[in-house]
């Protein structure tokens, strides 16, 4: 098989950061995304949507595991990486919803990235009606996940 080689578009210039001692909330802090000149025309009409797509190389994560337990929790079941969201993936590949709050010259302002400052932004999406699935099917374990932070939450997620 052929080796695949991705160019990066730009990079989180204000995100999540890799000190886990410093307080941020993906949910209410905004992260910025630089967008490397020769792509900035490819930003033009994004700022007509409320939620974009962000894909990125997850470049801080851990050696891919194929057999997890969400969240590293010893109350859930063991489940294959693929059925999880967990980083440590044999292509570090993120991809996330985010809400756009501003297209910029040369940059998105977004909240709800889970992505750490510095991390190299490979594409990004229109969020639109082909993408909303209504009450999809998942595992009783994300459930459980699912409701503890929605109990815990202060705020929602956009």
């Amino acid at each position: 098989m052929e080796k695949i080689v991705l160019k990066p578009i730009g990079y989180v210039s204000q995100g999540m950061p890799v000190d886990k001692t410093v307080k941020w909330n993906r949910w209410t802090d905004p992260s910025t995304i630089i967008i490397n000149e020769e792509y900035r025309p490819g930003l033009e009409g994004l700022e007509e949507y409320s939620h974009v797509f962000i894909i990125y190389f997850m470049h801080v994560s851990h050696p891919a595991e194929l057999k997890i337990r969400p969240r590293s929790r010893a109350d859930m079941p063991e489940v294959g990486v693929f059925a999880s969201r967990a980083p440590s993936r044999p292509n570090p590949i993120g991809l996330t919803v985010c809400k756009l709050l501003e297209v910029g010259e040369g940059f998105l302002k977004v909240v709800g990235l889970d992505a750490y400052t510095g991390t190299p932004v490979l594409d990004i999406k229109p969020y639109d009606y082909y993408d909303v699935i209504k009450q999809p099917k998942v595992p009783s374990w994300f459930e459980k996940i699912w409701v503890e932070r929605n109990n815990n939450l202060s705020t929602e997620n956009p």
